[in-house]
């Protein structure tokens, strides 16, 4: 089990991210094949093949596997060959048994609240686009870990009242979004852009940190753009970690 004090996360790549809470390490939506094995997100403007970057050198210890949902961009091949399947995987409810027929053996599914060395783990919800686009996109979810310090994992989401709820209910330490305004030749972005990322910026006291760029094809803003676009939010590079 790991012994760290202080908050953090480190981003990997994409939504790949460790995050330290407690005395636990939470690895988030694991994407681990190399650049260019799987083929584009279809109807993008950007038909490169994902993920457009290798991962970086980083230590990928931890203790505990979250999947905020199982988009191939957040739960890959690579990932289900090489994690060990009895180390507990947190989840969506509906997804529990895709998991389970995986050979995940350990699979924790949380309806509202769950708890994992002494961390309570709660699910929050997400809304992955914009009208019919974000029903057809399926069920997603956030979730916030909760020890000493409280992080916000937001996952694929637009900025919406339950974004802002969740925010005002746990008033986090660390907030987590998934940026690179992802979308497709048709239909609004289905991740946070400019002004997703600027609402909860003007919503919380929390520090914020944006991941989910630069890694697959339907992901168009970049990381300049966004912070040239605004003010007292951290935008790592791939590996980089930000501290409490």
């Amino acid at each position: 089990m790991s012994t760290k004090t202080g908050a953090s996360v480190q981003l990997i790549r994409n939504a790949t991210v460790l995050v330290n809470v407690g005395d636990a390490t939470f690895l988030i939506d694991p994407i681990f094949s190399p650049a260019g094995e799987n083929p584009p997100v279809s109807n993008s403007p950007n038909d490169r093949r994902n993920p457009l970057v290798p991962m970086p050198d980083v230590d990928l210890s931890y203790d505990a596997v979250v999947v905020t949902h199982r988009h191939p961009d957040h739960w890959d091949e690579a990932a289900k060959a090489e994690l060990d399947d009895e180390v507990p995987l947190f989840c969506q409810p509906s997804e529990a048994d895709a998991f389970a027929e995986e050979g995940v053996a350990d699979v924790r599914p949380v309806d509202d609240e769950a708890s994992f060395a002494g961390v309570a783990v709660h699910r929050t919800p997400g809304r992955h686009g914009h009208g019919e686009l974000a029903e057809e996109m399926g069920p997603v979810s956030g979730f916030v870990f909760e020890a000493d310090e409280t992080v916000y994992v937001a996952g694929d989401t637009i900025w919406y009242e339950p974004v802002e709820e969740t925010l005002d209910r746990f008033d986090p330490d660390l907030v987590v979004l998934n940026g690179g305004e992802a979308q497709f030749e048709q239909g609004d972005p289905i991740t946070m852009g400019i002004e997703d990322v600027s609402a909860v910026r003007d919503a919380t006291d929390a520090t914020v940190v944006v991941v989910h760029m630069e890694a697959i094809n339907h992901c168009l803003l970049t990381r300049e753009e966004l912070r040239s676009a605004t003010e007292d939010v951290h935008v790592p590079e791939d590996g980089e970690r930000i501290d409490l």
